[in-house]
C-alpha cells in the first residue's frame, strides 16, 4: 500500500493537465497515422499499387483547404517558395520510400526513415517560425506538384492497370482522410513538445494498428504487443516530464525583474552612442 501511495503522491506531483494534454495529442496524430496504414494497406489488398497517387489526393486537399484560408487572408509567404518546395519534396519521398518496391528492403526503410525525420524537423522549424496554416497550404500545393511528376513517370502504368471498383474509391477516400487530419493534427505536436515528441507518440501507431485488427478482424496477436504499447506509453510521460522540467528550470532574472536583461542591453546601447 505504501508502494502505491508513493506512486500516487508522484504521479500528481509531475503530471499536469498540460503534460495529459500533450499526450493525449501526441496520441491522436498516431492514432489516425495508424488509421491511414489500415486503409493503405486495404488499398494494396485490392490490387493498387500506386502510393504516389494515394498521398497526391491527401496533398491535394491539403493545399485546396488550407490554400483557401491562406489566400482569404490575403497574407504574402513568410518563407521563399523555394524552401517550401524542399520540404514538400522532402515529405513526398518520406512517405514514398519502404512502401513502393519492398524488394529494396532495408535501404528503402532507412531512406524513408531520414526523409521523414527531415521533413518533421523542418516542419517543426516552419511551424514554430511562421503560420501553422501557411506551412501545412505550402506542404499540399508543393507535395502535390512533386507526387504529380513522380506518378507520371513511375505509375501511370499500374494506374491503367487498376480495375476502379467503389471499394477502392472508399478505401482511397479513407486513407486521404486519415492523411489529411494527420498532416492538420501534426503540427500542434510539433509546435507545443517539439519532433523528437512528435517521433516518440507515433511509435505507437503500430500498436493502434494491432488494435484495429483484433476488433475488427478479430485477430489474435501476441502480449507482447500490449506490453510494448506500456513500455512506449510510460517512455512518452518520462521524455514530456523531462522535457517540462528543462523548459521550467531556466534561471529567473534577478530581483524578479522580467526586463533586467533588456535594460542592460537600452543602457549599454545608450552607452554606445
Amino acid at each position: 500500500m505504501s508502494c502505491l501511495y508513493e506512486i500516487n503522491r508522484w504521479w500528481r506531483s509531475h503530471v499536469n493537465l498540460w503534460t495529459l494534454y500533450l499526450l493525449f495529442l501526441g496520441q491522436m496524430v498516431s492514432f489516425v497515422l495508424a488509421m491511414g496504414s489500415i486503409t493503405s494497406s486495404l488499398v494494396a489488398s485490392l490490387g493498387v499499387d500506386a502510393p504516389l497517387t494515394q498521398s497526391s489526393f491527401n496533398y491535394l486537399a491539403l493545399a485546396l483547404i488550407y490554400g483557401s484560408i491562406l489566400l482569404y487572408r490575403r497574407q504574402k509567404l513568410q518563407v521563399s517558395w523555394y524552401w517550401y518546395l524542399l520540404l514538400g519534396f522532402v515529405d513526398v519521398q518520406g512517405n514514398y520510400l519502404g512502401g513502393s518496391k519492398p524488394v529494396l528492403g532495408d535501404f528503402l526503410v532507412i531512406a524513408g526513415t531520414i526523409f521523414f525525420a527531415l521533413s518533421n524537423v523542418g516542419e517543426e522549424f516552419c511551424v514554430k517560425k511562421k503560420g501553422r496554416v501557411e506551412v501545412v497550404a505550402m506542404i499540399g500545393v508543393y507535395g502535390f506538384l512533386v507526387s504529380a511528376v513522380e506518378l507520371s513517370i513511375v505509375e501511370l502504368k499500374s494506374l491503367e492497370a487498376v480495375a476502379w471498383s467503389k471499394d477502392i474509391v472508399f478505401a482511397i477516400a479513407g486513407y486521404t482522410l486519415s492523411m489529411f487530419l494527420f498532416y492538420s493534427l501534426a503540427p500542434f505536436v510539433l509546435k507545443l513538445s517539439g519532433a523528437t515528441m512528435f517521433n516518440l507518440s507515433i511509435l505507437t501507431a503500430d500498436m493502434w494498428a494491432v488494435v484495429f485488427r483484433v476488433f475488427f478482424y478479430h485477430q489474435q496477436v501476441d502480449w507482447l504487443y500490449f506490453l510494448s504499447f506500456a513500455i512506449v506509453a510510460i517512455g512518452l510521460i518520462i521524455y514530456s516530464l523531462t522535457e517540462e522540467g528543462e523548459r521550467g528550470s531556466s534561471p529567473a532574472p534577478p530581483d524578479g525583474d522580467s526586463n533586467a536583461e533588456y535594460q542592460v542591453l537600452h543602457e549599454n546601447a545608450e552607452v554606445g552612442l
